[in-house]
């Protein structure tokens, strides 16, 4: 990895490896079936989601969290242990965070640094595609930008690429649609003193502005609006951890 010496990148591939044994103990080969229709999120817990259906759902796991740190780019991978069934098509998931105490300098050694460690994603088990979750403000936006096309360029061509969205930027300028992404996943939870606005243009038919908020939706079950969600792709946060009955739940309640 060519980058300024004043890059820090700390990984604990040791730890990282034991945990991902765990996540991959269920799986089968690298060759999945198409990518079904649900997923589900599965952040830093235990998850055992051998009860799923392959064909029916996936799972897009947090595999590693990025912090960005003056000009250090520090990373912690998932250490808590994920059981799927063979055959499970998977998402790895990157969250990238900036520290507000010692803003990073998203320098272009910081861009390259931080596009490494993500596209190591697509190498783990059953992985197609590597996804993104990065809250960026208006100032981060460039580095977003210049992330993406760095990402897209060290993945293989056979791995998509994907990123989660605030709703707000699906409706605002389209500022997505000229990054190479497979898709972006507006977040219609967790939306803070937006909420009632954004809910209220979409329930009205408002459309998403920029083409690759429309291939995918994110919801959590904890957020139940009145909204019909319509999008080819469902994803689904839960903040308790997974079981046949909440899975059963969430897909009643937005596959109407």
């Amino acid at each position: 990895m060519h980058t300024s010496k004043l890059i820090k990148t700390i990984s604990w591939s040791i730890v990282a490896a034991s945990a991902f044994v765990a996540l991959s103990s269920g799986a089968g080969p690298r060759e999945a079936p198409r990518s079904p229709p649900v997923f589900l999120w599965a952040w830093e817990r235990p998850e055992k989601l051998d009860f799923i259906d392959p064909e029916k759902v996936g799972v897009a796991f947090l595999a590693k969290t990025i912090s960005l740190r003056s000009d250090q780019v520090l990373t912690r991978p998932r250490l808590q242990p994920l059981l799927v069934p063979p055959g499970t098509v998977l998402t790895a998931v990157a969250r990238i965070e900036s520290d507000p105490a010692l803003p990073p300098t998203r320098s272009r050694a910081q861009v390259l640094a931080t596009a490494t460690e993500i596209a190591k994603l697509e190498h783990l088990p059953n992985v197609r595609t590597v996804q993104v979750d990065f809250d960026a403000t208006l100032s981060e936006r460039d580095f977003y930008r210049a992330l993406i096309l760095e990402l897209r360029q060290q993945l293989s061509a056979s791995t998509q690429l994907s990123i989660t969205a605030l709703a707000s930027w699906c409706l605002g300028d389209d500022w997505l649609s000229k990054l190479p992404i497979d898709e972006a996943v507006p977040m219609l939870f967790r939306m803070g003193i937006e909420r009632r606005q954004i809910l209220s243009q979409l329930e009205s038919g408002a459309k998403f502005n920029s083409p690759p908020c429309r291939a995918a939706a994110g919801v959590s079950t904890d957020e139940i609006s009145s909204l019909k969600v319509q999008a080819p792709r469902l994803y689904i946060f839960s903040p308790l951890p997974w079981s046949r009955a909440s899975l059963n739940a969430a897909l009643e309640t937005y596959q109407k």
